[in-house]
């Protein structure tokens, strides 16, 4: 289909790439919905940790600590390997199933995933608001983190391909806005559930788990497949089809079919000199280092920004440093509607200002908030003074993330992968995510009762890390179509002697 001066022209070719139109949008804000199930269950473990009745069902002797324990040690009344296990199970789970969903998103397309990552999660939901036991309960969390795994694998995959260069950033930050909709949805259901009287509390938190698991899966369900993800299938066309529905009728879509099947067959070509391979063995080869490279230091600091454990464990924060049971609720609240107002400032300026402006901004803005953050908890034991200015450093740290960090390592990763490989570095992305997510969802509780506020130093360490390495090494990808991010490496001063020459 392409001809030979084809190639010059794609390097800067955007078909579409200046509209937007009401089926993208509506296309890119369904799948953006998999972020509801993330970001719920991050909000929902951190409240249920510190509501009585889920801890007299399940953990009676830490409910005995919390009554009896002096404050001196309030660092380490949660300390519960068993209790951690509850939160970070789920995230084991879900880095083998990102893995799977990997190879799933290449072999059946990015939808069939989706779809499964809804049944998965509605499936667990169900089973941990009937949970009679703490096996029964880690075994909802398995099914649970399957579907987050499937989900944050395909979802932000699929937005990447579907939507047009000049608006790419703002709907992959809507994936990021779901996210922090889950957040606040759990943590307000999390305050109303800690009134309710006996097991029922704690029960509908878990239960209502299966809303957005049905929004997600309904949706996945009527929405079509990626254009990319169809011609690679060989589904040509299912993919203009496709690429119709989502450009508008009269938008040059054969000419973006032509761009998208002359890139895939230029890269098989290159494939096939080099010896071919599976997805994952290319992604690892020297060919793609650059890209590899970048995608996964870009999801490792994600998780060193210490957001995640601070969603996870906001409550019991916030009772660590000072607030009652209601308050340190009502707290993580605030935190959570705070984190949500700034994605919605990403949305807006991501694709205005570019991705290293709010890369370094926001990192700036981290550091800053949690070593003051470390320096109160240092001075002060408790007391509401203290606890004020946590909640105040943390909202502003948590904006901070929440317009820099929170969307962009979701969105850069994405997009800077070559179609082909793109699932397999998504994969391996995702994987490492979930396994320093799960790792720091275990070992946070012990991390604070032994380190106290030095951990939260230890956090602003790697963030000035991170921020020092996109100032280096990461070059601006804002507005460039997918089929022309390679030129955008082959002229950066270090990472050119690994890209692709121009055509």
């Amino acid at each position: 289909m392409a001809g030979g001066g084809f190639a010059a022209a794609s390097l800067t070719a955007d078909y579409g790439g200046g509209t937007m139109t009401a089926s993208t949008v509506v296309t890119c804000l369904i799948a953006a919905s998999g972020g509801l199930i993330f970001g719920y269950d991050m909000g929902i473990s951190g409240g249920l940790t510190t509501m009585k009745s889920f801890l007299r069902k399940f953990f009676p002797y830490i409910l005995s600590a919390t009554a009896s324990t002096a404050s001196s040690d309030e660092y380490c009344v949660y300390n519960s390997q068993i209790l951690t296990a509850f939160t970070s199970s789920l995230y084991l789970a879900a880095l083998f199933s990102s893995l799977i969903a990997g190879r799933l998103t290449a072999i059946a397309g990015r939808r069939v995933v989706m779809v499964t990552a809804g049944a998965l999660y509605l499936t667990g939901a169900a089973i941990n608001a009937s949970a009679a036991n703490v096996v029964m309960l880690i075994a909802g969390r398995f099914l649970l983190g399957f579907g987050v795994g499937f989900a944050n694998q395909a979802t932000p995959v699929y937005i990447v391909e579907m939507a047009p260069a000049r608006w790419r950033g703002a709907l992959v930050a809507a994936f990021q806005l779901s996210v922090g909709l889950g957040v606040l949805t759990a943590n307000l259901v999390n305050y109303a559930a800690n009134r309710v009287t006996g097991e029922w509390g704690w029960r509908l938190a878990l239960g209502l788990a299966a809303a957005p698991a049905v929004i997600f899966l309904v949706g996945a369900v009527v929405i079509s497949d990626t254009p990319s993800s169809l011609v690679a299938r060989g589904r040509l066309d299912s993919a203009r089809e496709a690429l119709l529905q989502a450009r508008g009728a009269h938008a040059d879509v054969d000419a973006e079919l032509e761009d998208i099947l002359y890139h895939l067959e230029a890269r098989q070509r290159k494939h096939g000199e080099e010896g071919g391979g599976g997805a994952f063995r290319r992604v690892l080869s020297r060919r793609y280092r650059h890209y590899l490279i970048t995608g996964v230091l870009i999801s490792f600091f994600q998780q060193m920004t210490g957001i995640n454990v601070v969603a996870f464990y906001a409550p019991v924060m916030f009772q660590t440093v000072g607030f009652a049971d209601g308050s340190s609720l009502m707290a993580a609240v605030v935190l959570a509607a705070i984190n949500l107002v700034s994605i919605l400032v990403s949305t807006v300026i991501v694709d205005r200002y570019g991705r290293r402006v709010l890369f370094i901004q926001g990192g700036g803005q981290m550091f800053i908030c949690l070593v003051a953050v470390g320096c109160v908890m240092a001075a002060t034991a408790g007391g509401d003074s203290g606890a004020l200015a946590v909640l105040l450093l943390t909202c502003i740290y948590s904006a901070g993330y929440g317009w820099s960090w929170g969307p962009l390592s979701w969105l850069v990763p994405c997009e800077i992968f070559p179609e082909e490989v793109r699932s397999a570095g998504q994969a391996i992305v995702i994987a490492l995510n979930l396994g320093v997510c799960f790792v720091q969802a275990q070992v946070f509780l012990a991390a604070l009762c032994w380190m106290k506020y030095g951990l939260f130093l230890f956090f602003a360490g790697w963030i000035a890390v991170m921020t020092a390495f996109v100032a280096a090494f990461l070059p601006e990808t804002k507005g460039v179509p997918l089929e022309a991010m390679e030129g955008v490496w082959a002229a950066h001063w270090f990472w050119k002697r690994f890209a692709l020459p121009r055509d």
